[in-house]
């Protein structure tokens, strides 16, 4: 009924249906995998027209979170359902509050269902990382390694658009930056970019936007890994030179050459002002009664807007 009747949907959530369809999800539940899947999917199809309802369901998320450690297709369907509750963005603090949810959907990539669960999975973590104070949370749980691993080991047009997409918002946090250190990721998205690599227009408009975020984050020490990458910089310029890269990848490719000129100015910058200082300090002025101590000047860190 849920699945074929939209109508209907609204009036069984209100009928009492979600907690009745979540017990069936819960640690100790004796139902069957049938009977799990068919509960998870009802799940789905309900929050469609009722999220609300789901999410004031008292250990409705919890319930979820167990069905991904599930063996059988309740997984791919609670990943779906916690995606759509996560189109609200009220709730995406709630669900990215949950550590073992996050952690559960980092393991569906590693031991996907099928491959309409990793979809899924990363779906629900693009989502999550809609949020900014989610991202450090999921690079502590390993997933920036369990999606560049996807990228590498996958490869499908499909996939590897969906886990870049994730890549662009984990990336917007200070702390990716080691993570992506230890996946050589930063190479990877460079690798994507280039056009010589094949990679869909979709996912190299997404690998610039990761970079993007990541150099605007990490700022100097995100614009050094790049820069230390042979012709990575080159190739970003030629793709915002290139008259048939799409709208949105030009304007990436074109903000990032912005921000890697500003960080590199401003770096000048700091270097310039250090030495002038110490200069001023060997003039003709009474010297002071011990050496000056080291200085260093502070700067707002340089802010970007992206989607």
């Amino acid at each position: 009924m849920s699945k074929h009747d939209p109508e209907i949907r609204l009036p069984l959530a209100e009928a009492g249906a979600v907690p009745l369809l979540s017990k069936h999800l819960h640690v100790g539940s004796t139902a069957s995998s049938s009977i799990q899947e068919d509960a998870a999917a009802s799940l789905l199809n309900l929050s469609i027209a009722a999220r609300e309802s789901l999410m004031s369901t008292p250990g409705l998320i919890d319930a979820l979170g167990n069905a991904l450690e599930l063996p059988n297709m309740a997984a791919q369907h609670a990943a779906a359902t916690l995606y759509s509750l996560l189109c609200v963005e009220s709730y995406r603090p709630i669900i990215g509050s949950k550590r073992p949810i996050l952690n559960s959907l980092i393991s569906l990539l590693k031991s996907p269902v099928s491959t309409r669960s990793t979809k899924d999975a990363l779906k629900a973590l693009f989502g999550v990382s809609l949020y900014p104070l989610n991202r450090p949370t999921l690079v502590e749980l390993g997933a920036v390694s369990a999606l560049f691993s996807l990228i590498v080991k996958d490869g499908r047009s499909g996939i590897v658009e969906d886990v870049t997409a994730v890549i662009a918002q984990i990336a917007g946090c200070g702390e990716s930056v080691d993570a992506f250190r230890r996946v050589a990721g930063v190479r990877v998205l460079v690798d994507l970019i280039d056009p010589m690599t094949g990679a869909s227009e979709r996912s190299r408009e997404n690998a610039a936007a990761a970079l993007l975020n990541l150099v605007t984050a990490g700022g100097e020490r995100a614009a050094g890994d790049l820069r230390e990458i042979g012709g990575a910089e080159e190739t970003v310029m030629e793709m915002a030179r290139d008259d048939s890269t799409s709208a949105r990848g030009k304007t990436k490719a074109e903000a990032l050459v912005k921000v890697l000129e500003s960080v590199k100015r401003i770096g000048r910058l700091d270097s310039w002002m250090s030495r002038s200082f110490d200069e001023d300090e060997d003039d003709d002025r009474p010297s002071p009664p011990t050496s000056a101590s080291s200085f260093s000047m502070s700067h707002s860190s340089i802010s970007h807007a992206w989607s």
